[in-house]
């Protein structure tokens, strides 16, 4: 299976081949054949964000997941590569276009596949905005907790002072608590969060892409 990628002209294509171990870049007279390849599916190439050539429509899918299309596992070939090239996609809608042999197309199957990608992508878009969420509303919990510890510390420092010694142990515990969740928070929402967001936002790409087949 390989892929190619828009780089802004149409003569200028990367070809990903994921079953290789380098993946390098070559222009239009490494492609293959002309007898194979027309003129219309070039200049398809070249307008898609992300484009696959597939043998059979099961390489898109798990070598290790008999089940049928609509409840059958991705394939982490597939996943990794288009993770790799959605990278490139700043802004904008991405267009998934799988180009097939014209010999083996199959219209039903393309529409359970087509619907197959698309639970997948929603399934875990929604899953990974859940994640970000979550770990935002501790940070931002923790941050609260912390604040409201140094205010007790400094009402308790300012209203009695050093007179009791409870009262300044109070002080000396509380102060670095507070001073831990306040920091702790701000690392979950600045630094954890911004960790998962590229899975995040992948995934709110795919979900929102167009998914094309196309023989050749």
């Amino acid at each position: 299976m390989k892929e190619d990628i828009k780089r802004g002209d149409a003569e200028d294509i990367n070809v990903i081949n994921p079953n290789s171990k380098i993946n390098s870049q070559t222009n239009s007279k490494s492609m293959p054949p002309k007898e194979i390849v027309e003129y219309s599916t070039r200049k398809l190439l070249a307008s898609s964000e992300i484009s696959l050539w597939l043998d059979s429509y099961d390489d898109i899918f798990s070598d290790f997941d008999p089940r049928p299309y609509p409840d059958r596992a991705l394939s982490d070939d597939f996943l990794s590569e288009a993770k790799r090239a959605s990278k490139d996609k700043v802004s904008g809608k991405v267009v998934l276009t799988f180009l097939i042999p014209n010999k083996i197309r199959n219209l039903k199957d393309e529409r359970l596949i087509r619907r197959r990608l698309r639970e997948h992508f929603n399934k875990h878009y929604q899953r990974m905005y859940n994640e970000v969420q979550k770990v935002n509303r501790q940070g931002f919990l923790f941050m609260g907790i912390g604040i409201i510890i140094m205010f007790l510390a400094t009402f308790i420092a300012f209203s009695f002072g050093e007179e009791y010694l409870f009262y300044t142990f109070l002080v000396i515990l509380l102060e670095p608590a507070g001073w831990f969740l306040f920091w702790e928070g701000l690392n979950l929402m600045v630094f954890e969060s911004k960790k998962i967001r590229p899975e995040r936002d992948f995934y709110e790409k795919m979900a929102k892409a167009d998914i094309e087949f196309v023989g050749f």
